[in-house]
This record gives C-alpha cells, sequence and structure tokens, in this order.
C-alpha cells in the first residue's frame, strides 16, 4: 500500500520485560568486565517480588548475580523486597568448543537469520513510528523520576500516516503510565500531554484530527512484576524497528557478542544504515545467517525495497567491497567484547549515536 497507517510501540524501564532485560545485560556487563571472552546466556523471569535468574555461563567472572538484580530493579524505582533465585550452568562445552577455535577465530555461537534495516523518516535512520515511540518513551521516564505521581511501568504507542509511501502526520498517540493511587485521571491527562508528549513531537506532525489517548484503561496503579510477568527478550520488536523492518529468531538481551542473534543483528543494521547514510537508498534491509561454528555467513542478501540510486544486486556488491561479515571481524570492528549492554536494555538497541553500530563511514564503490 502506498496511503496507509503504521504503528509501533515502545515500553519503559520499569516494565516487567524490560526489568528482566536490565537484569541479563546487567550481568553480561559484569562478567565482560571481569572477563572479556565471557560466553554468557544468562536471562531472567520475574512474577510478584519473586525473580529467577538462569541460563549458562562460560567465565572466569565472579558474579553475584542476586546483588546484581536487586540493586538493577532498585534503580529503576521499585522498592519492594525480592527474593531471588539462581540456576545457571556451564555452558555446554560442545558449543564451547565450537564457538571458541584453537587458532583465535570465533565461529557463530548459533546457527540463525539476522536482519538490519534503516530508512531515511528521522535522524537516526529509524522509522518514524518507533523513533516516536521510543521518544514519548524516554521522556515519560525522565518526567515520572522527577514527579511522584507518576510510577516506573508504562507504554507509549505511535501511529504514523504514510500518503504515497511518505510520513505525513501522526494519527494516534497512546500513552499508558503506571502512577501513585491519589493521582485523579485527569492530573495524568494534563501531565502527560504536557511534560511528554508535547516536547516531544513536532508541532507540524499533529493536526486537529490527531488523536490523544492517555491511559485508556482508566486507573493504573499496579503496575511492574505485581500487575504482570516478565521475562528476558519478549519485547524485540520494541527492540528493534517497531515491526516496520523484519526481526530473526532470537533476541539480544543476556547474549555476548559471539552470539551472532545480537553481534551480526547490530552489524546488519550497522551495514543498511551507511547504505542509506550514504544517500545510496531511501530504505534499506539487510539479511544474514550463518551455522553455528562457522565464522562466515552461509548467506548475504539486501533489499531497497525500489528505493536505491543502483540495483540491489549493485549494492551487494558494495557492500561486500567495504564490510566482513566474518564473526571475528565483526567483534573487533564494533568493539563488542567490552560492558556496554545495559546501555542497550531498554528504548530500542538501534539509533543511538553513542553505540558503534550506529556510526557512519564513507563507502568506496
Amino acid at each position: 500500500m502506498k496511503d496507509y497507517i503504521f504503528t509501533s510501540e515502545s515500553i519503559t524501564e520499569g516494565h516487567p520485560d524490560k526489568i528482566c532485560d536490565s537484569i541479563a545485560d546487567a550481568i553480561l556487563d559484569e562478567a565482560l568486565r571481569q572477563d572479556p571472552y565471557s560466553n554468557m546466556a544468562v536471562e531472567a523471569t520475574i512474577k510478584d517480588d519473586f525473580v529467577l535468574i538462569y541460563g549458562e555461563a562460560d567465565t572466569k567472572a565472579h558474579i553475584d548475580y542476586e546483588t546484581i538484580a536487586k540493586n538493577v530493579i532498585r534503580k529503576i524505582g521499585y522498592e519492594e523486597d525480592y527474593t531471588v533465585m539462581v540456576k545457571v550452568n556451564k555452558q555446554s562445552s560442545e558449543i564451547h568448543h565450537a564457538v571458541n577455535h584453537e587458532n583465535d577465530e570465533v565461529g557463530a555461537g548459533d546457527q540463525g537469520i539476522m536482519f538490519g534495516y534503516a530508512c531515511n523518516e528521522s535522524d537516526e535512520y529509524m522509522p518514524a513510528p518507533i523513533y516516536y515511540a521510543h521518544k514519548l518513551a524516554r521522556q515519560l521516564t525522565k518526567v515520572r523520576r522527577e514527579n511522584p505521581l507518576l510510577r516506573p511501568d508504562g507504554k507509549t504507542q505511535v501511529s504514523v500516516e504514510y500518503e504515497n509511501g511518505r510520513m505525513k502526520r501522526i494519527d494516534t498517540i497512546v500513552v499508558s503510565t503506571q502512577h501513585a493511587p491519589q493521582a485523579t485521571q485527569e492530573e495524568i491527562r494534563t501531565l502527560v500531554m504536557n511534560e511528554v508528549i508535547l516536547p516531544c513531537i513536532e508541532k507540524e506532525m499533529m493536526d486537529e484530527d490527531t488523536k490523544f489517548l492517555i491511559n485508556p484503561s482508566g486507573s493504573f496503579v499496579v503496575g511492574g512484576s505485581f500487575g504482570d510477568s516478565g521475562t528476558t527478550g519478549r519485547k524485540i520488536v520494541c527492540d528493534t524497528y517497531g515491526g516496520m523492518g523484519r526481526i530473526g529468531g532470537g533476541c539480544f538481551s543476556s547474549k555476548d557478542p559471539t552470539k551472532v542473534d545480537r553481534s551480526a543483528a547490530y552489524y546488519c543494521r550497522y551495514v543498511a544504515k551507511n547504505i542509506v547514510a550514504n544517500g545510496l537508498a531511501q530504505r534499506c534491509e539487510v539479511q544474514v545467517a550463518y551455522a553455528i561454528g562457522k565464522s562466515e555467513p552461509v548467506s548475504l542478501c539486501v533489499d531497497t525495497f525500489g528505493t536505491g540510486v543502483k540495483s540491489d544486486e549493485e549494492l551487494l556488491a558494495i557492500i561486500r567491497k567495504n564490510f566482513s561479515f566474518e564473526v571475528g571481524n565483526i567483534l573487533k570492528e564494533l568493539d563488542l567484547r567490552k560492558p556496554i549492554y545495559s546501555k542497550t536494555s531498554c528504548y530500542g538497541h538501534f539509533g543511538d549515536p553513542q553505540f558503534s553500530w550506529e556510526k557512519i563511514k564513507k563507502l568506496e564503490y
């Protein structure tokens, strides 16, 4: 369709799934801080005041899982006393030897497919719906930390109207926020409109027909893990492109960079963004696939949806000339063996210029 409305959502750090992503990546960062060659896949599940930490770890690091989890939850803003159970085993020796070769070559930590996407709809080269949804979620968290009426759990959603394939206006904005028991819905609506929505959304993107739905369900006092359960890796659409670009078969949080579900997805975004940023296409999606233990991908393709200044076959040749999808190169070029992952846990893994996979370089062709 050329004329359509597309919607994406984001969630705040107080959402139970994001609590679990944050715990998992804090554990990963601590492992990499002590041992950059840690192989980690330690996840979390939360419900009420109970946290289960589980998975596989092969590391020289000494990790206090319980303290890390409780510190993450407290930093987010929850003050309840949580019970933490830990069930972490050593990584399978078969997987470990497949990934870590004797000649220092790094093999893919699993088989699978990964995608990267970029477009010219925002200054972050992200699709407009998820760009605005994340922007609202970050602002909601900022306002919440300054206003006792708001609490940590929240969700945002933005519907963008496209005309002839290009964004025209915002049709609907939805914001749901946990709040203090004494807050009225009128207070919440006024606060969110004036301090969250209006500072984030350009006036020209809204009109008299734009709909604003603030806490449409009404009261939202019970939230976080007491309102819903949470698990690491359940918000991969929020973590990537809001549904506008395709996603691979695995989540990101908890996984060390030898696991291509994470590192190769970052590299695909890096490549796609550079195709768009260098003016070679308005939209670009890159797919790569790996076999476990093998360092080179088994396939690589590019799709610019008819927006490329060159054919997709020519762009694929440019990609092969300027980028290497060999696993060891990805780790080295993006400098991924260090504790950077807690910063990715909330508000998306893509778009933030502080990350190495967001840098732009001049392409040779």
